[in-house]
C-alpha cells in the first residue's frame, strides 16, 4: 500500500532538535564565531547565530542575556586559542628568548596567510565599537595587555636593552600583519616582510647583551 504524502515520514527539523544546554551552548558559539569572524559584530543578529546554531532563540538567551554577552563569550574564546596558539610558538624555542619572539612572528603570518584569514578579531572590534567602554572593547584590552606583557617578559629575557621599547615595536609589527593579510593579502611581500624586520628589531635591541656575552 503506498502512502500518501501526508502520511509520509518527515525529516527531522534541526531547529527543533533538544539538545542539552552544554552542547547548545557550544553550537552558539560555533556559530557565533563562524558569522562574527567572517562578517562582523553588526551585520550579524542574534536570529542569524540561532539559525546557524540550530537552536531556538529561548536557548541562546538561557545562556547570554543579551547579544552583548554572546560576543564577550564569542571574544573570550579566541582570546584563550590566541594564547594558546602563542605559547606554542614560545615552546619551539625553550630557553632560546629570541627565538621564540621571531617564530611568534613566523607563526602568526603563516596564520595570516590562510584564504579564510579575517585578521585580528579584537582589531575588527576595535574599529566596530567606539566606545572605549563597550564590554567588546574591555576585551580587546584584555588582550592586547596580554601580548604586551608577554612580549615585555620575553624581551627582558633575551637581555633587550629596552625591553619595553622592543615589546612596543613587535606589537606594532603584529597588528601590521593583521592589517596586511587584509590589504596586501595572504602571501604578499609586505607579509613576509615581517619577521625579517623583526629579526632586525631584535638584533639591534639585544646588540648590548650579545657584546656582553662575546667580549
Amino acid at each position: 500500500m503506498t502512502r500518501s504524502p501526508a502520511d509520509q515520514p518527515k525529516a527531522p527539523n534541526r531547529r527543533s532538535v533538544r539538545t542539552d544546554g552544554a552542547t547548545a551552548q557550544e553550537q552558539l558559539l560555533d556559530a557565533a564565531q563562524e558569522l562574527f569572524y567572517r562578517d562582523g559584530i553588526r551585520a550579524i543578529g542574534v536570529d542569524a547565530v540561532v539559525e546557524r546554531a540550530g537552536v531556538n532563540k529561548m536557548s541562546l538567551y538561557r545562556r547570554f542575556a543579551s547579544k552583548d554577552e554572546l560576543v564577550v563569550a564569542y571574544l573570550d574564546r579566541m582570546d584563550e586559542g590566541f594564547r594558546r596558539r602563542f605559547e606554542a610558538s614560545v615552546a619551539k624555542h625553550p630557553e632560546e628568548p629570541a627565538k621564540q619572539m621571531i617564530q611568534a612572528l613566523e607563526d602568526l603570518v603563516k596564520r595570516a596567510s590562510a584564504p579564510d584569514y579575517r585578521g585580528c578579531p579584537f582589531v575588527n572590534i576595535a574599529c566596530e565599537f567606539g566606545d572605549p567602554a563597550h564590554p567588546a572593547r574591555q576585551s580587546v584590552e584584555r588582550n592586547k595587555t596580554y601580548l604586551m606583557t608577554r612580549l615585555v617578559e620575553i624581551a627582558t629575557a633575551a637581555g633587550a636593552d629596552n625591553p619595553v621599547e622592543l615589546a612596543e615595536s613587535l606589537a606594532l609589527l603584529v597588528d601590521g600583519i593583521y592589517a596586511t593579510s587584509q590589504t596586501y593579502g595572504p602571501g604578499s611581500g609586505p607579509l613576509l616582510a615581517a619577521p625579517r624586520i623583526a629579526r632586525t628589531l631584535i638584533d639591534v635591541a639585544c646588540a648590548g647583551h650579545r657584546k656582553q656575552e662575546n667580549p
